[in-house]
C-alpha cells in the first residue's frame, strides 16, 4: 500500500517520537532535580505524548502492511542552566519535528500516498499545536525574567498540565 521508501521515512520518525520522549523525560528528571516540580510534570506529560505519537506511526506501518524497524536512541542532553533554557530547547525541538513532520506529508503527496497524508493530518495540527504551547511559555519565560515569585507561579501553573 505504501512505498518502501514511505515506510523508511516513517520508521525514521518513529526513532525521532521516541527520542522526543526520551528528551523531553530527561528534561523533567533535571528539573525534579532542581525542585520545579510543576515543570517537571508538564515535562512528564509531554513525554508521555510524544511515546504516544511514536506508537501511533507504530500501529500505522503495521495497519498498511508494512514492517516496523526500531533503531536506537541517542542519549539526550541531561543538564541545562535554567528553566527557561529547557523551555526554549523544548521550542527549538518542536520546530525541528514539525519541519520532520512537513517533509513527510511532503513526501506523501509526492508519491501520491493517499491514506498516509491523511494519516499525517493529525501530526500537521498536532505540530500547530506543540509549537504555540512551547512559544507560549517561552514568552511568559521572557516576560517573568527573574523574578522568582514570577517563576514560582508559572512552575505552580504548569504543573496543573499534569493534574488532566
Amino acid at each position: 500500500m505504501i512505498s518502501d521508501k514511505m515506510a523508511k521515512a516513517l520508521n525514521d520518525q518513529i526513532t525521532a517520537e521516541m527520542y522526543s520522549s526520551y528528551l523531553y523525560l530527561a528534561m523533567a528528571a533535571h528539573l525534579e532535580n532542581e525542585n520545579y516540580n510543576g515543570f517537571a510534570g508538564w515535562m512528564r506529560a509531554q513525554s508521555s505524548e510524544e511515546w504516544g505519537h511514536g506508537m501511533k506511526f507504530y500501529k500505522y506501518l503495521g495497519e498498511v502492511g508494512k514492517k516496523v524497524e526500531l533503531a536506537g536512541i541517542e542519549k539526550p542532553k541531561t543538564t541545562w542552566n535554567s528553566p527557561q533554557e529547557i523551555f526554549e530547547e523544548a521550542l527549538k525541538h518542536e520546530l525541528y519535528i514539525t519541519e520532520r513532520i512537513n517533509n513527510l506529508a511532503n513526501l506523501a503527496h509526492e508519491e501520491k500516498d493517499h491514506a498516509t497524508n491523511i494519516f499525517l493530518h493529525y501530526f500537521v495540527t498536532e505540530q500547530v499545536e506543540e509549537v504555540n504551547a512551547a512559544t507560549s511559555i517561552v514568552e511568559k519565560f521572557k516576560m517573568v525574567g527573574e523574578n522568582k515569585m514570577a517563576i514560582y507561579m508559572l512552575d505552580k501553573e504548569l504543573g496543573q498540565r499534569a493534574a488532566h
